[in-house]
């Protein structure tokens, strides 16, 4: 990096390594899997494909540009289409982290959820920074026809959960995304702990109610 980048991008780089290495550190991505972006002021830090979240390089993130173009780092994760698929329908966004968490991705792969609300709005918090978390179809690791089926969703929501796969969030902020998935992971145990169990999720009025907080 030549010190003008340095100078503007030093912090959401030791930001996002720093998130990568704490999500890492809990269980929240094993391996090589998972990955998290965030929005600079002309582009996009990415995590590198096939890097663990776990030693991620503050100096070999993948630079963006505004177009989307690998400019600078190490080869951008593959998965960099739904990143940016979320970011343009998204403006208000400020870092995104996708998932291959357990609970997240073991709910993914439940037949007959809802598509529209694959996990009921079992509490407040996860109404307040979560909402409605539609399913989006399954497509392989990659394909473009994904990022388009996020990009149809987006516009309406900052959460979403892909099909055999795992849960993909936006957030203002890269450390707001990282709370809401944080959140999402916990009400997916709770949801696959409640199966078989009577269950009142919160209704149609507390849910309105609670939406107005978020």
């Amino acid at each position: 990096m030549n010190l003008a980048t340095k100078s503007h991008e030093a912090r959401p780089r030791e930001r996002l390594a720093t998130l990568g290495a704490s999500l890492f550190a809990r269980g929240l991505a094993t391996g090589t899997s998972g990955n998290l972006s965030v929005r600079v002021s002309d582009g996009w830090l990415m995590t590198p494909t096939n890097a663990s979240l776990g030693t991620l390089d503050p100096d070999r993130l993948s630079k963006l540009d505004e177009n989307g173009r690998h400019v600078g780092g190490d080869r951008p994760t593959k998965e960099s289409l739904l990143h940016l698929a979320l970011y343009g329908q998204r403006p208000d966004a400020g870092g995104i982290v996708h998932l291959h968490s357990t609970y997240a991705a073991a709910v993914s792969c439940v037949d007959g959820l809802d598509p529209a609300e694959c996990v009921p709005p079992l509490t407040a918090y996860f109404v307040m920074r979560i909402g409605r978390l539609p399913l989006v179809p399954y497509h392989r690791p990659g394909d473009p026809a994904l990022a388009t089926a996020i990009h149809d969703l987006a516009a309406r929501h900052h959460a979403l959960l892909l099909a055999n796969h795992g849960p993909i969030v936006s957030g203002t902020t890269l450390e707001s995304a990282a709370a809401a998935i944080e959140e999402l992971e916990e009400t997916a145990k709770l949801f696959l702990l409640l199966r078989g169990i009577p269950t009142r999720p919160l209704s149609d009025q507390e849910t309105a109610q609670l939406s107005h907080d978020r």
